[in-house]
């Protein structure tokens, strides 16, 4: 069975508390949850992983390469920010998808830039917990495709 790695970013874990206008009230935990029951339809292994810090998310990029077949991230602030993310995803060369609660081109100017999008093989944005779920049948299909 494929197996892909979902990275949580910083403050994710605090969903369901913060900002609940713009993320919702569904935590992280529910959405694990969520996203593993997708995956079993799909037909994929899923293993979670969140952090504050950049260099464990770093560290766990780098440790997938021969783990995992592909990867789900919300880099969440980072995706703003983190050049080393971006070398991270491009120098593991695993098929990564980019993923979003909220509609990041709808908010605060420099939320407009993301520094994964160029290596990743696409982006979801702005559908809520529908984000992560689409983002499991994107990486189903992307290894699917790829046999």
């Amino acid at each position: 069975m494929p197996r892909v790695l979902v990275l949580h970013g910083p403050n994710l874990n605090l969903l369901g508390q913060r900002e609940t206008d713009i993320y919702g009230k569904t935590t992280l935990e529910d959405i694990n949850c969520l996203m593993q029951q997708e995956a079993q339809k799909c037909g994929l292994e899923l293993s979670f992983f969140q952090s504050n810090y950049e260099g464990a998310l770093v560290e766990a990029i780098q440790k997938a390469k021969d783990n995992y077949e592909a990867i789900i991230i919300n880099p969440a602030a980072y995706t703003h920010t983190s050049v080393a993310l971006r070398d991270a995803i491009l120098a593991v060369d695993i098929p990564t998808i980019e993923v979003h609660l909220s509609n990041i081109y709808k908010r605060e100017e420099f939320r407009h830039k993301s520094f994964i999008s160029s290596v990743a093989v696409g982006q979801i944005c702005g559908f809520g917990v529908a984000s992560y779920l689409l983002a499991v049948r994107a990486a189903a299909e992307i290894l699917k495709n790829r046999k």
